[in-house]
């Protein structure tokens, strides 16, 4: 979904030179077409989110909406799998473990991920509160992958992940992208199937998979209309 630089001022709450004024000074995204700048609703919200800037909560609501190309969450999952009793004492050794279960082409350097993540996480913890994390980067890693997957560890224990709510991390999302407007999307539809209470229960009481990728696709479908997976997990 692209908006033109008066609609993502609109969607702000300023003027339209304080929008220009962002993007050539604070690094908000803008993208150039056809001699006019467009921005992407999924990517102006998260800037918005990152830098403490009010953005309109129906930005984000009609970004999920527009349909797209990109799979549900849950189609996503069953393509990166569901693993449980992941170990690790620190989000150092969480995330090599995490890595190692990624389901990427034999010719990606595992090390070169891990080290990409744990320079995110360097930046600032990907917690985002209730023993959740969804470790990721802000130029997401565009791998010679078969498309987008999502890849859900349940730890062996909870691990501490300076969340912004200081609780232990039980539950991880790793996201890999094609593109960064799918990269982005993924993170936006995880935010918002991550405050259904049951789909959050079912993950720190460590469901089956089936139960997971069920709330899942409830959430999601409260937020994008009716969608099938086509697949279950295994």
């Amino acid at each position: 979904m692209q908006l033109t630089i008066r609609e993502a001022a609109g969607h702000l709450g300023v003027d339209e030179r304080q929008v220009r004024r962002w993007i050539k000074d604070r690094g908000l995204p803008a993208h150039s077409s056809d001699e006019r700048l467009l921005l992407n609703a999924v990517e102006l919200w998260q800037w918005a989110t990152e830098n403490g800037v009010q953005v309109s909560r129906k930005l984000l609501e009609d970004a999920i909406r527009d349909p797209d190309v990109t799979p549900g969450l849950a189609a996503l999952l069953v393509a990166g799998g569901i693993y449980y009793d992941v170990p690790g004492t620190d989000r150092t050794s969480v995330l090599r473990e995490v890595v190692a279960r990624l389901p990427l082409a034999p010719d990606v350097d595992r090390e070169f991920v891990l080290s990409v993540l744990e320079a995110r996480e360097a930046m600032g913890s990907t917690g985002i509160g209730g023993g959740i994390a969804i470790p990721h980067v802000r130029n997401p890693l565009v791998l010679s992958s078969k498309g987008a997957q999502v890849t859900l560890c349940l730890l062996r224990e909870p691990v501490p992940f300076d969340a912004v709510d200081g609780q232990p991390v039980h539950a991880l999302f790793a996201v890999v992208s094609p593109s960064v407007p799918i990269h982005l999307r993924i993170l936006g539809r995880l935010g918002f199937v991550l405050r259904d209470a049951a789909l959050t229960d079912a993950l720190h009481r460590r469901a089956k998979s089936d139960e997971i990728l069920y709330l899942v696709e409830r959430a999601e479908g409260r937020t994008t209309g009716s969608f099938r997976a086509g697949s279950r997990a295994t």
